[in-house]
This record gives C-alpha cells, structure tokens and sequence, in this order.
C-alpha cells in the first residue's frame, strides 16, 4: 500500500493552521484587550511581550495558505472565491496591525492614540473575519464540478458571525493568559479579572456552537451522535468544561503558566472538533480532499521542499521563545 501524499499534506496544513491560531492568537488578543488597559506603560509592556516574536508567527499562515493552494488547488480556489471579501479584509486588519506595531513606539506622544486605535481595529477586524471564514467553511460552501456556484455575500449569515464574535473571546483569552505568564504586579492582576469573565463567556459560545452544529448539519450530527462514534467524542465537551474550570482555579491561586496552558487544550480541542466533524471534506459539505488534491507528482515534489523548510521554522520559533522567555518588567524597551 502507497504513501497517501493527499493525507499528508491536508495533516501538514492542519498543523500550520492550529500554530497559527495558537502563536498569532494571543498576539491578536493582546489587541483586543488592549481597551480595557488605559495606562500607557502597561499597554508597552502588553506589546512588549511580543514584539520580539510578533512577526514570526505569521509564518505559520503563509505556510498554511502556500501549502493549500499546491497541494489542494481546487479547495483554494474555491474558498478564495467564496471567501474573499473575508479574507481581503482579514488581510487589511493584519497590516495595519502590523504597521501600527511599529509605528506606536515610534510616533510622538500626540499621534500615539492613533496607533493605538489601529492597533485596536486591525486585532478585532483580523481575527472577526477569520471567525467568520471558519464559520462558512463549516457550514459549507456549494461546489458545481470545480467551481464555486454560491452567493459571495454567503459569509454575511448568522453561523459564521457568531463564529465570528466566538474566534474574538477566544484569542481574547489566550492574550489574557499569555500576559498572566510575562507579566506582574498590576497588570498581571488586570488580566486575571479579565480571564475570568472571558472564559464563562467563551464556554457559552462553545456550548452553542455545538448545539447549533448538528441541528444544522445532519450529516455532522450522524456522525457525533451515532455509536460508536459517541463514546469518542463524549470527553471532548467534558475535557472542555474541566479546562475551564481548572482556568477559573488557576487564575484564583494566582498561577502564572496553568491558564495559558489550559487555554490552549480548549482551543486544541475545539480545533479538533471542527476538524473531525468535516472529515475527510476539504470543502464541506461535499468536496473530500482526495477530490480537491493536484497530482501525486506534483505533491511529492512539494513535500520534499516541506520536510526542508517545517524543520527550520520550528527551530526558529523555539529559538525565538526560548530566548525570551520569562517575564518583562517596565523597563525593558521595544526589542
């Protein structure tokens, strides 16, 4: 039996994605909390915790996008179509993330608030249309042989805007958490009244998100409510709620590392659920990956190229974590 490039490509991409959520999550979530901490220097000192790695994990999306359009050419082009009025303006939240980054350590005292606001607006317009792109995704894109043959205004329903709204609290709690881990004194105080009420409210969302799924999708719902597939799935929900549980505790005992890594098992397990309701389908409801793939020769050239390059990526990021790991203190500046 031959190696199945189709399978290894499609895990590939579901690694990249799933690091990008993770690394780029509480760097966007560190923006939209950055309302709720009106003192200057605590606000450098939120931005601080990433600046040294900010950048690096975008790497991750690139990956993830470079890696679907050649080894899944017909689920990138379809979803491009389907989703490019999201992910247009997904891209615009990120660069003007990314400019105001840069620009607010280095504007004057007066045009600072600007920067803020940008840095404000890119994090909530990034990470709401990414939502909603996953939302489309899931509640499926109509395909007509190789082309997409919906509406462009298709994303604009009620599933993927509340999917939306759930993507904000959850990159809200791992910025959150995050800055539990690198920070003290008052704003590590700041973050635990805020993780609190961030993680009720994130579990709600979970809780309707999996009540709505399967009401819509009855295929989904026959394949988590069918045995023996119900004794699998059953600690998903049941892992979610202890993690968030242990969270809340965490945060009462005023633990630095638990919250953060709590946060990201219920986003692991989130992930993992969206993941198994719509195997094997790269375009739910219909297209499966086999269908969406280019030719084996075609993957097995790229792969080469991948087992050069993953490699090195992980061992840039570990690098770059491992140097500057621990917490900051005010003084430390812009790296």
């Amino acid at each position: 039996m031959g190696i199945d490039l189709s399978i290894i490509w499609f895990t590939i991409i579901i690694f990249a994605i799933l690091m990008y959520i993770v690394m780029d999550g509480f760097d966007l979530g560190i923006g939209i909390i950055f309302p709720f901490i009106k003192n200057p220097t605590e606000r450098d000192m939120m931005v601080n915790t990433v600046a040294p790695v900010w950048d690096g994990n975008e790497t991750w999306l690139i990956l993830g996008g470079a890696a679907l359009y050649g080894a899944f050419p017909l689920a990138y082009s379809v979803i491009a179509d389907a989703l490019s009025i999201p992910i247009t303006l997904m891209l615009f939240g990120l660069i003007f993330r990314g400019v105001a980054f840069e620009f607010r350590f280095k504007a004057t005292e007066h045009h600072r608030a600007f920067w803020d606001k940008a840095f404000i607006g890119g994090s909530f317009l990034a990470t709401f249309m990414q939502g909603v792109s996953v939302g489309t995704i899931l509640d499926g894109i109509p395909v007509t042989g190789r082309v997409f043959s919906g509406d462009t205004m298709g994303w604009l329903s009620p599933f993927p805007l509340f999917c939306g709204v759930g993507l904000l609290l959850a990159y809200a709690l791992l910025g959150s958490t995050w800055l539990i881990m690198k920070t003290q004194h008052d704003l590590h105080d700041k973050m635990s009244q805020i993780t609190k009420p961030l993680i009720i409210a994130l579990l709600i969302v979970i809780a309707v998100i999996s009540a709505w799924t399967p009401v819509s999708h009855l295929a989904i719902s026959d394949r988590w409510f069918t045995l023996p597939n119900l004794y699998w799935f059953l600690p998903v929900p049941v892992l979610v709620i202890l993690s968030g549980i242990g969270i809340l505790r965490a945060v009462k005992r005023r633990a630095d590392y638990a919250p953060f890594l709590l946060t990201l098992c219920i986003i692991f397990l989130g992930f993992t659920g969206l993941g198994i309701s719509v195997w094997p389908n790269i375009i739910p409801p219909s297209v499966t990956i086999w269908q969406a793939a280019s030719p084996p020769q075609s993957q097995g050239f790229m792969l080469i190229g991948g087992l050069l390059v993953i490699p090195v990526i992980l061992m840039y990021t570990f690098w770059s974590y491992y140097v500057f790991r621990g917490k900051i203190s005010e003084d430390e500046g812009y790296h």
